[in-house]
């Protein structure tokens, strides 16, 4: 198989239950090092079989003295690689290598003046008096004469520290968040200065090795099936294997009736059309509707539509000669959290199926080119690979499609309004150069009805919530802050130009406590 350029020097970091642990490994990504997430007792012979140039050790919630608190194999730490261990990583490994760790007198939440005494290989062109991000109750309270002490602040006077002999590196605060303005330069030193990475990982070169890789999977008389959603995901991987294969790639397109306005032509015009691709739709909105009539709790619309998606996928799959493989847009979040990584159970978050099933009821071999990706690197592969711009940057949109935004029963006289609303939103987002500063914007129809007045007549018609967010993970978020005459502007034509709705609302909770979607 061919080897990715930039995966001969990996990072592993051992992933100790930190809700950072994800963007820790994208800020390894991000300076052009490949990084892996790993459980904690991940073995020494699997670290060696990654060619790892380093090691990092999260955080986490625990302390080191609960029963049960995970532990890393004490060999990593013997083994010759940088370590940089981060708050309870730090915590772990200065216990292991000698030194006594006690709850802090003053749990440090927050911003903190780090004051730099030693500056060395892991600090070097910080600021001397700079800010970091603090989260923590334990700390090391006496290193035990084997480590330098690097910087302190006023109430943890051992933040970051080195180890004497072994290239061990800790640090009490967060240096991958944002908060911690010089964290950017502390993994600088670290993957460049002190393991030594030249920043093979680019996107290029990915891109180009899993080009080759798919022609040597797939066989030359043999045919990839690619459900194909108009999402981004399932866009660039449509678009790698293309350019993988040519018509040996299968694009089908299930027309489900829950889609956005215009979205059914929007896909036929991009890929069938634009990129020439072998694309079949499949017009299924009477077969949805039908079966969701009458349906208004979430969870059984959610398995009504992936049942039914299944069955129709299935029957046109089958059509198809020659198809031994499945493309998914399968990212590496979905890899980490559903358990199928080195993250293993630690990271068992929730189980992920792109199209529940399909693989093993079909007998078919998955294709997965994206695994190894987060997101913004999934973009930055469609942008390299010639998607257009709207395409890239196209917010996140629900598998289940609008019946996750029209609440209570589907009606496709609800699911046009609904349609419409959203349209003029979006269209107004757009026009406002708001579309690629929001992470994901869009209409709810409520299954509620309001009076209203429209020139000398009573009305009585539906509520239409409007829903923006911004987030970096999608694990949080918080509410956009639009400003009110554009909100006042949408408002104003999503009651004029849309029969059906008169009243519009804004909807400004966070996640948490709120999901992004209503249901």
């Amino acid at each position: 198989m061919t080897q990715i350029q930039g995966q001969n020097e990996t990072v592993i970091i051992l992933d100790f239950g930190s809700q950072y642990s994800q963007l820790i490994a994208r800020r390894v990504r991000e300076k052009n090092v490949y990084s892996l997430l790993a459980r904690p007792d991940v073995t020494p012979d699997e670290v060696r079989a990654h060619n790892a140039k380093g090691i990092i050790f999260t955080g986490g919630p625990n302390s080191i003295y609960e029963d049960g608190a995970p532990r890393c194999n004490p060999e990593l730490l013997e083994m010759g690689i940088p370590v940089l261990g981060i708050c309870y990583g730090m915590q772990m490994s200065s216990h292991l290598l000698g030194a006594e760790i006690q709850p802090a007198e003053h749990r440090e939440y927050g911003r903190a003046n780090l004051t730099i005494s030693t500056p060395g290989e892991l600090l070097k062109g910080i600021p001397t008096d700079t800010t970091v991000w603090m989260s923590h109750g334990d700390q090391v309270q006496d290193p035990g004469g084997n480590f330098d002490i690097l910087a302190s602040t006023p109430t943890c006077p051992f933040a970051a520290v080195k180890h004497k002999t072994k290239p061990f590196y800790g640090v009490q605060f967060h240096p991958e968040v944002t908060h911690t303005p010089h964290g950017n330069e502390l993994f600088d030193n670290f993957l460049y200065g002190i393991c030594g990475c030249q920043g093979l990982w680019q996107m290029s070169s990915f891109v180009n090795a899993v080009v080759e890789q798919v022609r040597e999977q797939v066989g030359p008389d043999d045919n990839v099936i690619c459900g194909l959603s108009g999402g981004v995901d399932s866009s660039v991987v449509a678009a790698m294997l293309h350019k993988a294969i040519g018509d040996r790639l299968h694009c089908i397109f299930v027309d489900n009736g829950l889609l956005r306005l215009n979205e059914v032509e929007f896909v036929q015009k991009m890929f069938g059309d634009h990129f020439k691709m072998q694309l079949t739709t499949v017009p299924a909105e009477d077969l949805f509707l039908g079966k969701l009539a009458g349906v208004s709790e979430p969870q059984e619309k959610r398995k009504i539509i992936g049942h039914t998606f299944i069955d129709v996928f299935k029957e046109a799959a089958q059509k198809i000669p020659n198809a031994k493989f499945l493309a998914q847009g399968t990212l590496y979040p979905d890899v980490v959290e559903s358990g199928h990584s080195l993250a293993g159970q630690a990271a068992n978050i929730k189980l992920h199926h792109n199209v529940g099933g399909l693989p093993e009821q079909l007998g078919f071999d998955l294709i997965e080119p994206l695994r190894d990706l987060f997101k913004d690197e999934v973009r930055r592969v469609g942008k390299l690979l010639g998607l257009p711009e709207d395409m890239v940057w196209r917010h996140p949109f629900p598998g289940p499609g609008l019946a996750v935004r029209c609440l209570g029963d589907i009606t496709r006289d609800k699911l046009d309004v609904l349609r419409q609303a959203d349209h003029i939103l979006l269209e107004e987002i757009v026009a406002e150069n708001l579309y690629r500063k929001t992470s994901q914007t869009f209409a709810v129809l409520l299954p509620v009805q309001s009076v209203g007045v429209m020139g000398d007549g009573r009305t009585y018609e539906n509520v239409c919530a409007l829903r923006s967010v911004d987030t970096s993970d999608f694990m949080t978020a918080d509410w956009s802050r639009i400003p009110y005459d554009i909100l006042a502007r949408i408002s104003n034509r999503i009651i004029n130009e849309v029969r059906g709705v008169n009243r519009v609302v804004y909807d400004i909770s966070s996640k948490p406590p709120a999901t992004i979607e209503w249901e």
